[in-house]
């Protein structure tokens, strides 16, 4: 218990003001800030008074809060402008009953509130060396808007009615953590566009009723990891256009009811991922249109309902996202090689996945089991290197020539995959684009032919200058007719000797070579007359040669009949 005699003229300002719901001002310069239609009690003219005389001890800010009756017909509030509070704020397992706010304020320890219950606190403009806070119980809103924490904001199990607002605050630790909110439950939203964060964030497992927004933010832990939100629970969106973060933002398992917006969003974490989105789920659409990202960007296996944007994205493995002006400098390493994953869609589901207009991508693109309603990207865009088995898609655009789209599939890191060819190939013969459809297959079986034994690859090299493998059917036409001319001249000069001469019927060279050439084909020719010598031999390449490509002919036409 302090005596009355032992308050300062501060303290006695703040005890008489607290029943009343006054506001105490005891910022050195400059107006008096009240709350509104609050009243305010002076301990001088403005601009008078030393650091001393604005020092409030933390044990009677105690003291008067948790003191006893009050008034009747008034409401009591702490309103507190620009005072030094020395001591430890101790109001662990604590009931306050009434609004407690410091505006302005600096605390020169860090304020206890661990499993308090209270109504609402601001702390709009205070500096701090971090809070303890770990499960407090708030009806209202928390006021961190504008504030300078040095230490840790702990947070854990609290659980908040109203939001958590900390628009333009400035957070750094020497621990690593900042904000620690896992798990947490908020009511409304975490507002905080603006933050500087120097530190990591926490936010695994919190859950918010509202919105996370994080627009214009800056997060930059030199540890490597930003943002920690693993298992988030969104009630609404994601605002993050124009985030910067240096170190990883972590998002797996997250679940976000509405709209994800990461458009304009700067992300650096050479070395390691840079986005981490894996098995998450969104409502809507996930926007990062002109994301910038160095290092890995991971959505593997997540769900998105509606559009995953990126568009005019820079998406790479190595380099510097970040440029000098966009965060603090550090020294975490060399980037990492730039044949790394640049971005990362294993099992990913959207309604839309679009790159279009993106930059080249520096690193290896993987979009294996990927599922995509519409998939929309230019062939300037994919990388050096991709892994697309079993990438499945209903829609490809822009539209463009299969020999645009077909090296692509050449750079398949897992080697010859035929489902990314019949993939492409439905999608030209879906739009009724036959010529194109026809030359991916024959390029599938080409890109296969690499993978053969000699013998194999030798035959079908024969299959593809006879019938190109059964999708150029001409060919075998046009070897046909010149063997045919070819037999006819040679015949015609020099005709062969009849088996018989009473029974061989008249010679007709052009009919002996069709005979020769045909081999379900008897027109009564070759079976009466026997050449000799090179004319012996020539017919002898006239009859395999039609064997080989009757027999092309017939595997083209039992391919065409069964592809899909």
């Amino acid at each position: 218990m302090i005596a009355p005699s032992d308050l300062t003229a501060a303290e006695r300002a703040v005890a008489r003001a607290v029943p009343r719901g006054l506001e105490v001002d005891l910022r050195a310069a400059g107006p008096a800030s009240p709350g509104a239609g609050a009243p305010v009690e002076r301990t001088g003219p403005p601009g008078a008074g030393a650091s001393a005389e604005r020092t409030v001890r933390a044990s009677v800010l105690r003291a008067v809060l948790l003191g006893g009756a009050r008034p009747v017909g008034e409401v009591p509030a702490l309103r507190l402008a620009g005072a030094r509070v020395s001591g430890v704020l101790d109001l662990a397992n604590a009931t306050v009953d009434c609004p407690v706010r410091f505006r302005d304020c600096t605390f020169d320890e860090p304020p206890d509130l661990h499993a308090a219950r209270t109504r609402q606190i601001n702390l709009t403009g205070s500096v701090f060396p971090g809070i303890t806070a770990a499960g407090i119980r708030m009806d209202g809103a928390l006021h961190l808007t504008g504030c300078h924490s040095t230490g840790e904001i702990r947070l854990a199990g609290a659980r908040i009615a109203g939001a958590l607002l900390m628009e333009g605050a400035r957070l750094e630790s020497g621990t690593g953590e900042v904000l620690l909110l896992d798990p947490a439950h908020i009511a409304n939203d975490l507002w905080a566009p603006g933050l500087r964060a120097y530190g990591r964030i926490r936010l695994a497992g919190a859950e918010l009723g509202g919105a996370l927004n994080l627009e214009d933010a800056v997060l930059d832990d030199p540890a490597g990891l930003a943002l920690h939100a693993g298992n988030l629970t969104v009630g609404s969106g994601i605002m993050a256009a124009r985030l910067r973060a240096r170190g990883e933002v972590r998002l797996t398992g997250a679940r976000v009811t509405a709209t994800g917006n990461l458009e304009s969003a700067v992300l650096d974490n050479p070395g390691g991922p840079a986005l981490t989105a894996t098995v998450c789920t969104v409502g809507l659409d996930l926007i990062a249109a002109s994301l910038r990202s160095t290092g890995e960007v991971r959505f593997r296996g997540a769900r998105i309902a509606g559009r995953l944007d990126l568009s005019g994205a820079t998406l790479s493995a190595s380099g510097a996202a970040l440029s000098a002006e966009d965060s603090v400098p550090d020294a975490r390493g060399a980037a990492m090689d730039a044949k790394g994953t640049a971005l990362n869609a294993d099992g990913c589901a959207a309604g839309e996945l679009s790159l279009r207009g993106a930059a080249p991508v520096g690193g290896r693109v993987s979009l294996r089991r990927a599922q995509a309603g519409v998939l929309e990207v230019e062939p300037g865009t994919w990388p050096d290197e991709v892994a697309l088995n079993g990438l499945t898609y209903g829609s490809l655009l822009p539209h463009l020539p299969a020999r645009e789209r077909l090296p692509v599939l050449d750079r398949d890191g897992d080697g010859y995959v035929p489902h990314a060819y019949e993939q492409l190939a439905a999608e030209y013969a879906r739009i009724g684009d036959d010529d194109s459809a026809r030359r991916v297959r024959l390029a599938r079986q080409r890109r296969h032919r690499r993978t053969l034994p000699w013998y194999g690859r030798a035959w079908g090299h024969l299959q593809d200058a006879t019938v190109g493998y059964g999708y150029r059917p001409m060919r075998a036409a046009t070897w046909l007719a010149a063997l045919l001319v070819a037999g006819t001249l040679a015949f015609g000069l020099h005709h062969p000797p009849p088996l018989d001469a009473g029974k061989a019927p008249g010679f007709n060279p052009l009919v002996y070579t069709l005979d020769l050439l045909v081999p379900i084909a008897d027109f009564g020719q070759a079976s009466a007359y026997a050449p000799q010598g090179a004319y012996q031999w020539l017919s002898y390449l006239l009859v395999a040669a039609g064997w080989l490509l009757a027999t092309t002919v017939l595997a083209g036409i039992t391919r065409t009949i069964n592809r899909p």
